[in-house]
């Protein structure tokens, strides 16, 4: 091997050394980014499910409240049942027939939903900023009655209470109603929409 020919071979190695450090360089580089992205990526993970534990946590509490809110309501319908039937018992002794018992106790029904929502503002883990009850609007050729409606910047909730419930009830809600709905609140149009019915 000639001087030239060394010469050139320890030059092309340096050429090779160089640009393998290059690239070792350039790997090392491109491990510390993957390194980061993956913690970047851990940390939102253990977020996530953070914030997944705290949902959790809510609707467990929703539940209960809900149970809470059925057993009460239960207990004063069953007082209620048992207070009618004592007073229509002495009233047919009488002789005098109370015709309107049932429209009576339906207002009782809307007013303690009503004032149980009114506490919470929440409604299947869904909290609104305002509740209304009892609104009649008419417009469009159409004209209805809504027992409540519930409402905050991207949610409207439709809730119909009957202290006797019919299968027709909630053919009514989900059709007539439901449409009559969008007909006389379009503002609402962009919103998600539930629908609701309780009964005793």
């Amino acid at each position: 091997m000639t001087d030239q020919e060394l010469k050139d071979l320890v030059a092309s190695l340096a050429v090779d050394s160089k640009e393998m450090h290059a690239a070792h360089k350039e790997m090392h580089a491109a491990h510390k980014e993957l390194h980061a992205t993956q913690k970047e990526l851990h940390a939102a993970q253990k977020e996530t499910s953070e914030q997944m534990k705290l949902t959790d946590a809510q609707i467990k509490r929703t539940d209960e409240q809900i149970m809470l809110t059925d057993a009460q309501m239960k207990s004063t319908f069953e007082q209620m049942n048992r207070n009618d039937k004592v007073l229509t018992e002495k009233l047919d002794r009488m002789g005098i027939t109370l015709g309107n018992m049932g429209q009576n106790q339906g207002a009782v029904a809307e007013e303690f939903f009503y004032n149980s929502l009114k506490e919470t503002q929440t409604l299947a883990g869904v909290h609104y900023d305002f509740i209304d009850k009892n609104i009649l609007r008419s417009g469009n050729g159409v004209s209805d009655e809504f027992d409540m409606i519930l409402v905050n910047g991207k949610d409207v909730a439709i809730v119909e209470v009957k202290y006797k419930a019919h299968a027709a009830d909630l053919d009514k809600l989900l059709s007539k109603k439901y449409a009559n709905f969008k007909k006389l609140f379009p503002a609402y149009k962009n919103y998600r929409h539930h629908l609701a019915r309780w009964w005793r």
